[in-house]
């Protein structure tokens, strides 16, 4: 079953040996920012359970991993983290404008390959 995404709109690319790497950045204001976390949350829910306990740097043996980070419009870092035990996101809203939510998510072939079919996510 495939999960569409509204607000992630990911970029891809690919090491030699088929490891891809996903980029993604979206904005909202205060009011949408449920939904983008929503869509964050979704994307590592699913890397949890489809590749339990594999998530570490693929240098050192892991799966999958991803980094995510927030911002308000002047470029300031907002709190921003994903608690894996509770499976949920915490972000901070900017005060005023948008919050802006990086999420890159990088994984093996086999992992490429899932995630690409979970997320209707083309690899090119």
């Amino acid at each position: 079953m495939t999960q569409s995404l509204d607000y992630l709109i990911f970029d891809y690319s690919e090491d030699d040996e088929g490891n891809g790497t996903w980029d993604a950045m979206a904005s909202v204001p205060a009011g949408r920012l449920g939904a983008l976390a929503g869509e964050v949350e979704a994307i590592l829910q699913w890397a949890g359970r489809a590749f339990p306990g594999r998530r570490g740097a693929i240098e050192d043996g892991g799966d999958w991993d991803f980094d995510l980070h927030a911002q308000d419009d002047a470029g300031e870092a907002l709190s921003a983290r994903y608690d894996e035990h509770a499976a949920r996101m915490q972000v901070h809203a900017a005060r005023t404008g948008h919050t802006t939510i990086t999420l890159t998510v990088s994984g093996s072939a086999a992992f490429a390959e899932a995630f690409r079919e979970a997320f209707c996510i083309e690899g090119d």
